[in-house]
């Protein structure tokens, strides 16, 4: 990362969760985040779950507000408007495919149409009391158990989605920006209206729109590891260069060149490794389960030690 990795730690968890929609990071960030951390748009759905002592705050152009514990839907911080400012923070983070999201937070991304919630308006009580534990765990394992059992009883009788959508985000996530709706629609044996509306309804965004946020996330990627813009437009299924940098400043309110700089980009290679939007967990037919599974999305192995 090149924004003073010194100030900040970033804390990964023992096993995989990503089969399931899920992943998290945790951050400690010691000093004070001089002029905020722009927010990049993100395919996932976001949970932030602040518990240190200091208090982060959130800038939409409008001015600072409290942060809190926050829940925001896909492309959160369109625009490169959006950033977080506050100092000595301390925040577990998780990744939530828009499949999974409604299983696990009680909401769905249609719900939150790419805007920020205070994870209290959602859990109530329950939201405070997860704080409060996290606050007073002293390792990161034990943080990352408590939320993932957390999320777990809450999807535990959760309906999922229509297994056809989730097959079209898949096939979104296999290939960001190389996959066509109407290929789609075939794919998943739906007219293209129906494909558009049944998964905007239970993803809160059209398919056109979850491809193209999935085709710039994996472009700025592809930008920070220091691939050439041209490159990455060709990689990334731009028409061109000049496509990439439109979108690249619709999403950001910057140039490529400059949005590989970016903090919140610099810092994913410590924090979320496997990089690309998170798939669904995949049910075979049949009812059928794999080996020790509950059947529920977020059926994980607990972290040792």
């Amino acid at each position: 990362m090149r924004a003073d990795p010194a100030e900040w730690e970033v804390a990964r968890p023992g096993w995989s969760s990503r089969a399931a929609g899920v992943d998290m990071a945790g951050f400690r960030i010691a000093g004070p985040l001089h002029g905020g951390l722009r927010i990049v748009p993100h395919p996932s759905v976001m949970l932030a779950l602040e518990f240190g002592a200091g208090r982060a705050t959130v800038d939409d152009g409008t001015g600072p507000r409290p942060a809190g514990s926050m829940v925001a839907g896909p492309g959160f911080g369109r625009g490169g408007t959006v950033r977080v400012g506050g100092a000595h923070l301390a925040c577990l983070q998780v990744r939530l495919s828009p499949v999974v999201a409604r299983a696990a937070l009680g909401v769905g991304p249609a719900d939150l149409a790419g805007a920020m919630t205070s994870l209290d308006d959602l859990w109530g009580r329950d939201a405070a009391r997860l704080r409060e534990r996290l606050a007073e765990t002293t390792t990161w394992d034990e943080r990352f158990a408590q939320v993932k059992d957390a999320l777990q009883r809450r999807c535990a009788a959760a309906r999922p989605v229509d297994r056809e959508v989730a097959r079209a985000w898949q096939c979104i996530a296999a290939r960001p920006g190389l996959v066509r709706v109407d290929d789609l629609a075939a794919e998943v044996g739906w007219s293209r209206k129906r494909l558009w509306t049944r998964f905007r309804t239970q993803l809160g965004m059209p398919p056109k729109h979850a491809v193209n946020l999935a085709r710039f996330d994996h472009a700025v990627h592809r930008l920070v590891a220091g691939a050439p813009a041209a490159q990455v437009a060709v990689e990334s299924g731009y028409f061109d260069q000049s496509h990439l940098h439109r979108e690249v400043r619709a999403f950001t309110g910057l140039t490529p060149r400059t949005v590989a700089a970016e903090p919140f980009l610099t810092v994913d290679d410590a924090a979320w490794p496997d990089g690309g939007p998170w798939e669904p967990p995949r049910r075979t037919a049949r009812a059928g389960r794999p080996p020790g599974s509950t059947g529920h999305p977020l059926d994980l192995p607990h972290p040792s030690g």
